[in-house]
């Protein structure tokens, strides 16, 4: 298979190329976003490599035709990834806007593809903002589901904690944290592997009467019956890492303020260990000794092997990746995406909500405003 021409504008194009691609391969594809991110598209494109050869993901390389050509052909894998070709891209700075002002942008495009059976799930390393704004709009939200929820994975003991929503949703009310519960166990379920999910709601006290209005409405429904889903109580911050939870719901605005606390601590925890290591003869020969248990905490703390966040309960498999992501974490990313496609988590999480009392989070649904030209997959 041979690099995409760049098609004019308006062309409409077939999709004869990314069925003889999926004619041999199995497994869902992962359309990958090759302009997101600061280190964009050399980074993204070498991640993605990475991802097909080491781990046999399935991946389509969505951005500047010429230039993923460019970047494939240095790496020798021009016959081994296909090319969509996008000819705009989102900046690092886009917001909430960014779905409507930019319909051809590589998120975009990339959502075509997954809308129309040719890709099971998105990986980007862009704008959280412009990804999110352009993935609601493009994939729209599953039926009964109120607003997405950015769920990220925390490096907690004995296993790791879903923390969600972790900035895709800052005004939220009581009745969406209840559904990002369900959201957050369907997620634990695939991606942690636990059976029945312990779901704790983050507040500033262990009491139900304590926290904002927000918080406590929120414990009331959680605290009835709600199918599926094991609401423990609150927790606090302080418990964040303690492992008390399987499932941690908040807002988004509190989510990500908790969630860069933590990744401060865990930077400023790790440059302190790097400089007690190195600070003497003695130090350095334990590390030798324990070189296998640093080498297991320096992996368990890296965000680079986590690959990134997910933002559910949207029709298709959403992973946003750090903004800095290098290869690795961009490999780990299609990875986990290729992961939770496979694992089913928009059906899981479909039979949660269906699960839940009828109408009880239900909305109008919006008309679909045909958000533009179908992407190239002949150009793969």
């Amino acid at each position: 298979m041979t690099g995409p021409a760049e098609e004019p504008a308006g062309r409409r194009p077939d999709e004869r190329t990314v069925r003889r691609a999926d004619e041999r391969a199995e497994g869902p594809r992962v359309a990958v976003d090759a302009m997101g991110g600061d280190e964009a598209p050399e980074q993204v494109v070498a991640g993605a490599v990475a991802a097909a050869r080491e781990h046999g993901v399935r991946v389509v390389l969505v951005g500047h035709a010429r230039r993923v050509r460019d970047l494939l052909r240095g790496h020798d894998a021009l016959g081994e990834i296909p090319i969509v070709h996008a000819e705009d891209a989102l900046a690092m700075d886009e917001g909430a806007l960014a779905g409507w002002r930019r319909p051809r942008s590589s998120v975009a495009i990339a959502c075509h593809l997954i809308r129309r059976g040719h890709a099971a799930a998105l990986v980007s390393a862009g704008s959280t903002g412009g990804v999110v704004a352009t993935s609601r709009l493009r994939l729209r939200g599953q039926p009964g589901v109120m607003r997405p929820a950015l769920a990220v994975v925390l490096p907690t003991r004995p296993r790791p904690t879903v923390l969600l929503d972790a900035g895709a949703t800052a005004d939220a009310k009581p009745e969406m944290l209840v559904q990002f519960a369900t959201l957050g166990t369907a997620y634990a379920r695939i991606r942690l592997g636990v059976a029945a999910p312990r779901v704790g709601l983050l507040t500033i006290g262990e009491e139900a009467g304590k926290g904002n209005k927000l918080t406590r409405r929120a414990h009331e429904l959680l605290s009835g019956d709600l199918p599926g889903v094991d609401f423990i109580g609150n927790l606090e911050g302080g418990d964040l890492l303690a492992g008390a939870v399987d499932v941690v719901v908040t807002d988004g605005f509190t989510g990500n303020v908790a969630l860069k606390t933590v990744e401060g601590a865990v930077r400023m925890a790790v440059t302190e260990m790097r400089a007690a290591i190195g600070s003497g003869l003695l130090a350095r020969a334990a590390t030798l000794l324990q070189r296998r248990q640093l080498r297991r905490l320096r992996d368990r703390l890296d965000p680079e092997t986590h690959g990134g966040g997910v933002l559910l309960g949207l029709n298709g498999t959403v992973v946003i990746a750090h903004g800095a992501s290098r290869a690795p974490a961009i490999s780990s990313a299609c990875v986990l995406a290729r992961d939770l496609a496979a694992g089913r988590i928009v059906e899981q999480i479909g039979e949660g909500l269906a699960a839940t009392r009828p109408n009880r989070f239900s909305r109008r649904p919006h008309p679909d405003p045909d958000p533009g030209p179908s992407p190239d997959p002949s150009d793969l």
